[in-house]
């Protein structure tokens, strides 16, 4: 009786709270995943999310309390990762992600994020790659100390890549993806149909697209570059639900003993074939390809066995 009640109060206190994007996480399977595993998973406990973006206005209400754990600025060298000039893009992006406050939910709410300005400006220029790449540095040499597991980076420009435009993140993307650390980005909101926006166009880091929340359609950028569709109304969402849910399926591998080297050379690449395999069909008539759809539910039902 005491183990029902207790299972009952936890289903309970994982849904108490409302989504940060209900009908981007009932679609995605999330909203299902936080009640089937209200008992197994601590959801995002433990893990720490690094945002690399154009800052963040620290003093919002989101991110108080132990929810930052580390902050780093990568262009001015320092650890204050406030917005300078046209920067907006980073207070909001880790909402979907890792907000546990006022009542919404982020996918992986128990997690701690790592700020890390890494841009003079989301949807600017590639020649920030000099100051990314020294955010992704940052992010090798620290990453144990501070338990990152999952990298979400910004877009930085609008253009349509059909082919990875070499930088110096290249040899930073590699490494993280040895190291096993999910990488990914947007794939960009200009409805490509043969490339997608830079960085999400470089080797060793995943490319996020989406469907409109609530229906299995491609929409915004559409290229056969896109590692996998996630509902939301802007690619930048999509990639951070992505890394949430990243999150979870690294801690359900971690907890089940799951054998995930059938699937990949290191865990970041096992994780997103698994999304992928798990994940649901959705065909795009506009282009006449095949992706696959987020279903966080059906990847951590694979990994748990239940």
């Amino acid at each position: 009786m005491k183990t029902l009640l207790f299972l009952l109060i936890a289903a309970f206190a994982a849904t108490a709270q409302e989504p940060a994007q209900p009908a981007e996480f009932e679609h995605a399977g999330i909203t299902a995943a936080w009640k089937a595993y209200a008992d197994v998973l601590s959801f995002g406990k433990g893990q720490t999310l690094a945002l690399l973006d154009d800052g963040c206005t620290m003093s919002r209400p989101e991110w108080q309390g132990d929810k930052v754990k580390v902050t780093y600025d990568a262009v001015d060298g320092d650890n204050d990762p406030k917005h300078e000039g046209k920067g907006y893009h980073g207070s909001t992006i880790g909402i979907p992600s890792s907000v546990n406050y006022g009542g919404k939910r982020g996918v992986a709410y128990n997690n701690q994020i790592a700020v890390v300005r890494s841009l003079e400006c989301c949807h600017c220029k590639i020649a920030d790659s000099v100051s990314l790449a020294k955010a992704l540095q940052w992010v090798i040499d620290h990453h144990a100390e501070h338990a990152i597991t999952t990298v979400n980076l910004a877009p930085v420009d609008d253009l349509e890549h059909a082919a990875p435009v070499s930088t110096e993140i290249d040899a930073k993307l590699k490494q993280l993806r040895e190291l096993g650390i999910w990488v990914s980005a947007p794939a960009g909101n200009h409805h490509f149909t043969k490339g997608i926006s830079w960085p999400a166009s470089q080797p060793n880091c995943f490319a996020i697209g989406a469907v409109t929340p609530g229906k299995d359609v491609v929409t915004l950028d559409r290229s056969a570059k896109i590692d996998l569709l996630v509902p939301a109304r802007a690619t930048s969402s999509s990639n951070a639900i992505l890394c949430g849910s990243a999150m979870l399926l690294r801690e359900a591998i971690q907890k089940s003993g799951y054998d995930w080297k059938k699937y990949g050379p290191d865990m970041a690449s096992a994780m997103m074939k698994i999304f992928q395999t798990t994940g649901v069909e959705v065909k795009d008539d506009k282009s006449g390809l095949t992706f696959r759809r987020l279903d966080l539910m059906a990847a951590l039902k694979l990994v748990m066995g239940r």
